[in-house]
């Protein structure tokens, strides 16, 4: 199995990979914990990603998909991946797909978990109170879903354009959602997606 997965702030992407990672088997690979490791790690990489990371800036394609691919290899080899937090631009996707298809890798679906802003907004303000996150204001919220829906919301037609979109309710509970992909991708015909979906 060989996902992506979609979503904007508060729609849920970290709980429903390691979902879909423990129904499935396949690894699920946050690519920004990734490179928080990579940053820690004193290899000759972690000082340069460091760098764009503390001031804010995101890491530069080139460099995210040198830590990225071995990894994603790696776990093609062990059964699949669910790739989640990257790419984040269509440029990123395109470059990723370059990569992958000299790698002979294909995804099977991209998912995409889709809420509406005031759903997403009000999860995020409860998170953040819940974690004491006081810089999570309403305002930044909303600007982190404007910077989602310019960068990564292009990638939506960009999925779709090749086939392999599949668009998901995110406005309900986890379960449902969890449900809702394991009965889409068995539909599709996804490998290891049939074994359980009821």
């Amino acid at each position: 199995m060989r996902l992506l997965l979609l979503a904007p702030p508060g729609a849920g992407k970290g709980t429903q990979g390691e979902r879909l990672a423990a129904w499935s088997g396949a690894e699920h690979i946050a690519a920004g914990d990734l490179l928080r490791a990579e940053a820690k790690s004193g290899s000759g990489l972690a000082r340069e990603i460091a760098g764009y990371q503390e001031r804010g800036d995101l890491v530069p394609d080139q460099l995210v998909l040198g830590v990225l691919t071995p990894v994603i290899i790696a776990a093609v080899a062990r059964g699949g991946f669910i790739l989640d937090g990257f790419p984040r631009n269509l440029s990123q996707a395109i470059a990723a797909h370059e990569l992958a298809a000299r790698l002979g890798i294909t995804l099977d679906a991209a998912i995409y978990l889709d809420a509406p802003e005031a759903v997403l907004t009000q999860r995020l303000l409860n998170r953040a109170s819940k974690d004491g996150r006081t810089d999570d204001t309403a305002d930044v919220i909303r600007h982190r879903l404007a910077v989602y829906a310019e960068t990564t919301g292009a990638l939506v037609p960009y999925y779709t354009e090749r086939g392999i979109l599949v668009t998901i309710n995110a406005d309900q509970p986890p379960d449902a959602v969890t449900a809702d992909i394991e009965v889409r991708l068995a539909a599709l015909g996804v490998p290891g997606a049939a074994k359980d979906a009821s």
